[in-house]
């Protein structure tokens, strides 16, 4: 029986005439790890900025855990279990990895973040803070000026403070864009180890993250679906090799 965290329904968006995303349905089940793929500018980016409220769907419903949230804020959407991770690394560059984590567990704890805030409260935050990282494999970094990281590393910060805020479903944009192999590998084991206690819609260009990760796969293209299911089975799909490759001969 579908247990699942997240559906849409009808998902559409339109701008200025120009469909981005037509009549969209999917479900995320609960505790899989789900990815979305597709040809550049099949409305990938467009489904989770309309899953997460970033903008407003111009027709459809989302439902989130039981609740219908087609007509909440982004704020409340996140409030609620459902964090997303930017294509583009979204921390504070010239902050310590400790404090970029510190701030994510205050605005998580619905403090406001203060730089005069008294020792004592910051440090109350450090334990949190700390098996963050060290479920990251940033701990001996804390101390580092977040600007310094290593690219791999930047987004493995990003993974940590997306977990400071407790998610129950996690939605990744792009988490190996323009990585080294070396860090492609990091990121990949780093995502499967976090997904054994939550649910993780992603977006992916490289489909070797996507065949060694993705328990399910939808493939967008022109804002419509074109295939679902495990890769092993999108993978050989006619049609899916036609819109990535322009050949159905792969």
């Amino acid at each position: 029986m579908s247990d699942a965290i997240l559906q849409a329904r009808g998902l559409s968006k339109k701008f200025a005439g120009f469909t981005a995303v037509d009549n969209m349905d999917l479900d995320v089940e609960r505790g899989s790890i789900h990815a979305l793929i597709g040809p550049n500018g099949a409305g990938k980016t467009t489904v989770f900025n309309m899953l997460t409220r970033f903008i407003a769907s111009t027709s459809g419903s989302i439902v989130y855990d039981g609740t219908d949230i087609t007509r909440h804020s982004p704020t409340a959407v996140a409030n609620r279990g459902m964090v997303r991770s930017f294509q583009i690394s979204a921390i504070f560059p010239h902050l310590s990895v400790l404090d970029n984590v510190r701030v994510a567990l205050q605005q998580h704890l619905g403090l406001s973040y203060h730089f005069w805030r008294s020792s004592r409260v910051l440090e109350s935050l450090n334990d949190r803070a700390m098996a963050l990282l060290e479920e990251v494999g940033l701990a001996e970094f804390a101390d580092v000026i977040s600007v310094e990281l290593a690219y791999g590393r930047k987004r493995a910060l990003e993974i940590a403070t997306t977990l400071a805020l407790d998610p129950r479903l996690m939605l990744l944009d792009e988490p190996t864009q323009g990585m080294s192999s070396e860090d492609v590998g990091k990121v990949t084991a780093l995502i499967q180890q976090v997904s054994a206690k939550r649910t993780i819609l992603m977006v992916e260009h490289n489909l070797k993250v996507v065949e060694s990760l993705a328990d399910k796969i939808t493939v967008l293209n022109r804002g419509e679906i074109l295939a679902e299911g495990p890769y092993a089975e999108v993978s050989r799909d006619p049609a899916v090799r036609q819109a990535y490759m322009g050949t159905e001969d792969v």
